[in-house]
């Protein structure tokens, strides 16, 4: 069942709606045509109480601020140092609006995250769509988007990503999502338990911009690929982590393409556990390591740092920089296309 409502109006008049997609135990996701962003998610814990596991907003005006909670962005994921980027052997400058330093950060100024989607309902299916236009945010090409989002029986947010150019660009999109399967407002997430199927990851430099180089997780707090504490190794002097506050690390997935889950996630409190299957070659890690609680969310609760993760499927950042990174550059006939999954359900293990 999907119901479809007004969510509010940005600071220019224009009507945001808001889309709950919902199955038979009441279980769903609420999705807004402002950035296509992922309000709110309901799924049942161990003892079939349906709990809130996304943070997020209760106004637009929160959502046209300077942050991506649940949103969709792009073009292009991530950070791209100082927005320069060749495409088809000629040179763009992207809009450079990291407040961290002078890069171009998932999109640029507005992106995807902060443009009016339109929206159309296909059966089960909300599908959202946006139009680019030549030279937004400095990228070339007209590219004319899509994500479809449903929600399954089974508890499954499914979401599929689709592109078309009609010149030389690059696309890497993915959804901005801060997940605690505890609820929102529960506080850290250093207690969830992760597994994530990688034996690398890219290096990231001092600004957190990706130099190229692919390092092995082997022996390193970066390894999740047996579950552990998300927390377990954050008191240690590692380099990667200490820098970044946390985790904040893009993941090079080593297997993918629906064959079986790329990372799981647990809480132990609630049971609800999330699976993550993705067609996508790269998974980003980031434990909200620069929320102060200075952001007030849903139900009045301030997001403090580690309140939510994020697990974005996506390619490599700067993979346009990068060429042994898989390629980000979409041409005319080709149609970008990919597949990610968040499959919930909650079982009584300790």
């Amino acid at each position: 069942m999907i119901h479809q409502e007004c969510f509010g109006f940005t600071r220019d008049g224009r009507q945001v709606d808001a889309y709950t997609l919902t199955n038979s135990i009441g279980a769903g996701v609420r999705v807004l045509t402002l950035g296509g962003i992922i309000q709110s998610l309901w799924v049942p814990d161990r003892k079939g109480v349906l709990g809130d596991v996304v943070l997020g907003f209760e106004t637009v005006a929160q959502y046209e601020e300077p942050q991506y909670f649940g949103a969709v962005v792009g073009p292009c994921a991530n950070r791209i140092p100082d927005g320069r980027v060749t495409i088809a052997g000629k040179p763009y400058q992207l809009f450079c609006n990291d407040p961290n330093g002078h890069n171009h950060l998932h999109g640029g100024l507005y992106g995807f995250s902060k443009r009016l989607w339109k929206a159309d309902v296909r059966q089960d299916r909300l599908v959202l769509s946006y139009f680019r236009t030549d030279g937004e945010e400095g990228y070339p090409g007209n590219l004319y988007v899509q994500v479809s989002y449903e929600f399954t029986e089974d508890c499954a947010l499914e979401l599929r990503y689709t592109g078309v150019t009609d010149a030389p660009t690059i696309l890497s999109m993915t959804n901005h999502a801060f997940f605690n399967l505890a609820g929102h407002d529960s506080g850290s997430i250093l207690d969830h338990r992760l597994r994530i199927g990688a034996a690398s990851f890219t290096e990231n430099d001092e600004a957190n911009v990706a130099t190229g180089a692919v390092l092995a997780v082997e022996g390193t707090p970066m390894d999740f690929r047996r579950e552990k504490r998300i927390g377990q190794d954050l008191g240690t002097a590692y380099l990667h982590t200490c820098r970044a506050g946390g985790y904040d690390h893009n993941y090079v997935l080593e297997e993918h393409l629906f064959r079986t889950p790329v990372a799981e996630l647990y809480d132990p409190g609630s049971g609800r556990h999330m699976e993550v299957l993705t067609t996508k070659p790269d998974l980003q890690l980031y434990t909200g390591n620069l929320l102060r609680g200075n952001l007030v969310g849903k139900g009045g609760t301030p997001y403090q740092k580690y309140s939510g993760l994020c697990l974005e499927t996506q390619y490599a950042p700067n993979a346009v920089n990068n060429p042994h990174f898989p390629s980000i550059l979409l041409c005319p006939g080709e149609r970008y296309e990919h597949h990610t999954v968040y499959r919930f359900s909650a079982y009584p293990r300790a």
